[in-house]
């Protein structure tokens, strides 16, 4: 999926998918305690069903999301199958599959087939890789039973009703098969758009042209899936996961412009995306000498047909003026890998992967003629092939060192070799140390603390190495084929600190040492692409946070905070000046008051989220997104409305606006200013709905 022009604000928007109530009476539910977990030896904590009787929970996700101080953290660029993943496991087991993210597979499990979640640190875990707090969820699969809901949205300005978005999911099990079905329309379905002006000033300053604009925006991405799982013979499991997806994307622009001293003039920008993409992945593991052996495969295919255009029309009659880009991508990913595990002096992990990814990607540029007639002109490196073969081994080791400290460490490496043919083709070939160290404390029954160290491999976007063009805002990218990914030691420290039926607080401070950042680097004095920078720093603060307010009278209310400041800085490549990295999101506060009123069904809340972004940098452009002020929401919540859970939200409540600020320079960005766009577009207030429950 290629990465989009438009930022689509507020299409992001969190709307709970809370669901049907268990069948629990409305006062002892209301009477329930805030969720208050067991400790367990050794370190970790369990919560039972009852813990969260007080939020009426239809799946294991309604129950997940109200772990005190806990967040689900999904794992991001996934580098192959490899160690690591999301900070989610089911019966033990990391989710199985690498599309079939933490959110959806806890979605798909009812809570009533939950019989406990096990909060656990991921170095006393025998999984490799996994870092942090983990959440396990106890689950069995009973008599078929399903989860369904449905999420229309509606906003005030420039938009049709997002009424497609939803999902419904059937478990049950025969003899020794497990299976979960599933057709959803969750993950990108949206609908965006705003309006406003925008004023365009020359380098120094003076106004020269002004523009009103409104923009619409839809997607959605229609998902068939099954996941299935057999126990046995023996003591073998094994799961299969298959999955069907197709993704709509579609914006357009419309821009009236007109300013003395210019001609009027019409703009119409458009863009889209129709793709569609399978996955088929498994794993078989069994008993095999002293340990276990797991073998894992993946396929998986992605066709992509994308398209940008813009025209502008003149109303004086001049010819109008114009340009079309088409890409069409097709990108696959072929994993085999294998892990053995055994117990000796403490747990050992043998892996090995091999994995074969490759693009195929043709892209094409037209301008308009006089006769308004699309032409083809040239672009160089805008077609090619890129592979890469990638061989990985790691051995793991872990054990406590004492009854309140356990240590993990793991120690591999990987050899890789990227080719691309076309223009400028290149082969080359890579051997990358990779591994980690991480120490867990029980310092208590109520503080928890946890250091990693890791020297980790990251993940290319092949779409990087080919000549790509943006209509939209008149720039191109050239063809790269000496990329490389990107390395870095990370290293980090957490702490837990459980507050008793007041709550809890999960703390992290994280440092990373980049080589070959992936950022714009010139290729030559008018050329720019992605490449590498030799060398960068980030560094951060992370807090998770849930304070209840029984313990001071206010039954059933309580307060989660989620929020990150970090810091990148690296050397520029046009002027050598230290900078961030571009549109790196620099700090991020998410916040949810939530109160369920006891004795009733009923629970409302006030949600707050604000973000700031690091400027884009190009060669030649600087931009940025900026907010005009937090998005600020509302939502009242009824769990029991004809067995089904209601929920009705309106958010940006004050007004936040789609505001972006751009320079483009004569040449580069080290020279005089060409001319500056600066924008503030209405977004208004947005109303969704949700409807859930279980059957």
């Amino acid at each position: 999926m290629r990465l989009r022009y438009f930022l689509l604000s507020g299409s992001m928007i969190a709307a709970s998918a809370q669901g049907q109530a268990v069948e629990t009476p409305p006062a002892e539910t209301g009477d329930a305690p805030p969720p208050v977990a067991t400790p367990v030896p050794g370190g970790g904590r369990d919560f039972t069903p009852a813990d969260f009787a007080r939020f009426s929970p239809t799946t294991a996700l309604d129950m997940v999301q109200q772990v005190p101080g806990f967040q689900i953290q999904e794992a991001e660029d996934r580098r192959g199958l490899g160690q690591g993943g999301a900070n989610v496991l089911i019966n033990g087991e990391r989710v199985s599959g690498k599309s079939n993210d933490a959110v959806t597979a806890l979605r798909r499990i009812s809570a009533s087939n939950v019989t406990r979640i096990e909060l656990r640190d991921a170095a006393t875990l025998d999984i490799p890789g996994l870092s942090g707090q983990v959440v396990n969820i106890v689950a069995e699969t009973g008599a078929v039973s399903g989860n369904f809901s449905w999420r229309p949205q509606f906003r005030a300005h420039n938009t049709s009703p997002r009424l497609y978005s939803g999902e419904i999911s059937v478990t049950g099990g025969v003899g020794p098969v497990d299976y979960t079905l599933s057709l959803s329309n969750t993950n990108d379905s949206f609908r965006s758009g705003n309006d406003g002006i925008e004023r365009v000033f020359d380098g120094f300053g003076n106004q020269i042209d002004e523009r009103y604009e409104v923009l619409t925006v839809s997607g959605d991405r229609p998902r068939l899936a099954g996941s299935f799982r057999i126990d046995g013979p023996g003591s073998s499991v094994g799961n299969l996961n298959l999955s069907y997806e197709r993704y709509y994307f579609g914006a357009r622009e419309e821009s009236e412009r007109s300013f003395p001293g210019t001609v009027d003039r019409f703009r119409l920008f458009r863009e889209g995306e129709d793709e569609w993409n399978y996955e088929i992945g498994g794993d078989f593991e069994f008993a095999l000498g002293p340990g276990r052996l797991k073998l894992i495969g993946l396929r998986s295919f992605e066709h992509s047909p994308y398209f940008q255009s813009v025209v502008t029309d003149f109303a004086d009659g001049t010819p109008s003026v114009g340009s079309r880009f088409e890409q069409v991508g097709d990108e696959a990913e072929t994993i085999l890998r294998s892990e053995y595990s055994w117990s000796m002096g403490g747990d050992w992990q043998i892996s090995l992967e091999g994995a074969r990814n490759t693009l195929d990607v043709e892209s094409r540029l037209f301008n308009l003629d006089m006769n308004g007639d699309f032409i083809e002109v040239p672009l160089p490196g805008g077609s090619a092939r890129v592979n890469e073969d990638r061989a990985e081994a790691n051995i793991t080791y872990g054990r406590p060192l004492s009854e309140d400290l356990t240590l993990q460490v793991s120690l591999g490496g990987e050899y890789s070799e990227i080719s691309q043919t076309g223009a400028g083709g290149l082969t080359r070939s890579f051997y990358r140390p990779k591994g980690f160290a991480s120490l867990a404390w029980s310092v208590s029954d109520t503080l928890d603390l946890r250091a990693r160290v890791e020297r980790e491999v990251g993940q290319l976007n092949f779409f990087d190495f080919v000549a790509s063009v943006n209509v939209g805002s008149d720039s191109e990218d050239a063809s790269n084929p000496n990329l490389v990914p990107p390395q870095s030691w990370n290293f980090e420290v957490e702490g837990t600190q459980q507050l008793g039926p007041w709550g809890s607080v999960t703390a992290r401070i994280f440092y990373e040492s980049i080589t070959d950042i992936v950022d714009q680097i010139p290729l030559s004095p008018t050329a720019q692409a992605p490449g590498n920078i030799d060398s960068a720093r980030r560094m951060g603060f992370e807090w998770n946070s849930t304070f209840n307010f029984d313990p001071i009278g206010l039954r059933g209310a309580k307060l989660d905070i989620e929020a990150i400041v970090q810091r990148t800085r690296l050397d520029d490549p046009l002027t050598g000046l230290s900078r961030p990295d571009s549109s790196e999101r620099e700090h991020y506060i998410e916040a949810e008051f939530r109160h369920d009123i006891p004795d009733t069904d009923i629970a409302y809340g006030f949600e707050f989220e604000s973000y700031n972004e690091a400027l884009d940098f190009r060669l030649d452009q600087l931009g940025q997104y900026r907010q005009s002020s937090a998005f600020v929401g509302a939502y009242v919540e009824h769990k029991d409305v004809f067995g089904l859970r209601v929920r009705g939200s309106v958010f940006n409540l004050i007004g936040n606006r789609d505001d972006y600020r751009r320079i483009t320079y004569v040449d580069r960005r080290d020279g005089p200013v060409d001319f500056i766009e600066d924008r503030s577009r209405r977004i208004g207030p947005i109303f969704t709905f949700t409807i859930s429950g279980s059957f």
